[in-house]
């Protein structure tokens, strides 16, 4: 009997964590219900079926979804190259309701965690949350409100108003925005500050000074980011801006991956 118990957890790991039912199949474009909404799942390659595995809940934009995202080669091109678990909730009308505390999106999208891990070993400890414009903020209002057990956030063009008072912080936050964005302005401080866009994320974390500036660096030839780090007492907050508009930078998400996971940095 043990050999057989062995043996069914090789064939069907993504049902191994699973309690009660087997929970329904569902993996990139077939959804995996969660109540009256569902999301989206993409495993990385050549995974063994048994690794626990880091994971990456991205926040789609507006008007869009989850599929998108499970197909995305900025986003899923990333993780399923590194070994990181792809979560891609599917937003109420394609969009989601990051404007005040008062909304049901954090408890959705901590659901889509604890469904998921119904699914999979994943690595609690590594527990990343991400998103583009809209779904950018509703990462940092994920963070607000229930980030305590998010390893990083990685938030692309889009932000909460930096006088937000935030319950909860991740243990690190990483933004990146365009000085010329015209969708979701570039948050410029005082004098043209370009170190705004993480205010609040300084003050929540207790980060002093103006922080630690880089030599700009880039990923591919489009791209050039100018970074400034703070290493605080309550975390780490990274800022990186370059001069374009409203997109995800070529390679951003995966590098980022890379550093947080202590991989070579590679592109794709």
């Amino acid at each position: 009997m043990r050999l057989f118990l062995l043996l069914l957890a090789v064939l069907l790991p993504s049902q191994t964590l699973a309690t009660g039912p087997d929970p329904a199949p569902c993996r990139d474009a077939v959804p995996c219900p969660l109540g009256e909404r569902a999301y989206h799942v993409r495993e990385p390659d050549d995974w063994d079926g048994v690794t626990p595995l880091p994971v990456l809940l991205h926040f789609h934009g507006w008007m869009r979804q989850g599929p998108l995202i499970v197909n995305h080669g900025r986003i899923s091109g990333a993780t399923r190259r590194r070994g990181v678990l792809l979560l891609a909730p599917n937003g109420a009308g394609k969009t989601w309701d990051f404007w005040t505390r008062r909304t049901d999106d954090v408890d959705f999208a901590a659901a889509v965690i604890e469904d998921a891990a119904k699914r999979y070993p994943i690595d609690r400890n590594r527990v990343f949350v991400s998103g583009y414009s809209y779904g950018a903020a509703m990462a940092w209002r994920y963070a607000c409100e229930n980030g305590n057990g998010v390893a990083a956030v990685l938030a692309v063009s889009g932000t909460l108003d930096q006088d937000e008072d935030c319950a909860e912080a991740p243990a690190e936050f990483r933004h990146v925005h365009g000085t010329r964005d015209t969708v979701l302005r570039f948050p410029f401080g005082p004098e043209g500050e370009t170190t705004w866009p993480v205010k609040l994320w300084r003050d929540r974390m207790g980060c002093d000074g103006p922080g630690q500036e880089a030599e700009d660096w880039s990923i591919t030839e489009h791209d050039t980011f100018a970074r400034t780090t703070w290493e605080c007492a309550r975390g780490r907050v990274l800022l990186d801006v370059h001069a374009r508009g409203h997109f995800i930078p070529r390679g951003w998400i995966a590098r980022q991956l890379d550093e947080l996971l202590d991989l070579p940095p590679s592109y794709p």
